[in-house]
């Protein structure tokens, strides 16, 4: 579940970031080019990743075999505890319920 220490950017705004104390990542729209190539950064970093993304495509599935959570349905559910760091693309609606929770 979100706390006030977790942190939200979007891939836009990323310049200034201390990376040391982050250790589980989740990404809302996980499934773009940009995003992905993000998620699998990280992961290289030794961090936990998990993502949602609209569709199941053969990119989220590499993604999957790789060792990362994604789900494909809008559920809040989906969206384990302990989350340091949230990264979202703007191709995500604000009022979209995962961007909501955060």
């Amino acid at each position: 579940q979100a706390t006030k220490n977790t942190k939200k950017y979007s891939i836009l705004n990323t310049k200034s970031m201390n990376f040391s104390n982050i250790k589980k990542i989740y990404f809302v729209g996980i499934g773009g080019i940009g995003m992905s190539a993000l998620a699998r950064y990280f992961k290289g970093l030794g961090m936990d990743i998990w993502g949602y993304d609209r569709v199941r495509t053969d990119l989220t599935m590499e993604l999957e075999n790789e060792g990362m959570q994604v789900h494909y349905t809008e559920d809040v559910a989906g969206i384990p505890a302990g989350i340091d760091l949230v990264i979202y693309t703007p191709a995500i609606p604000k009022e979209h319920a995962e961007l909501q929770y955060f």
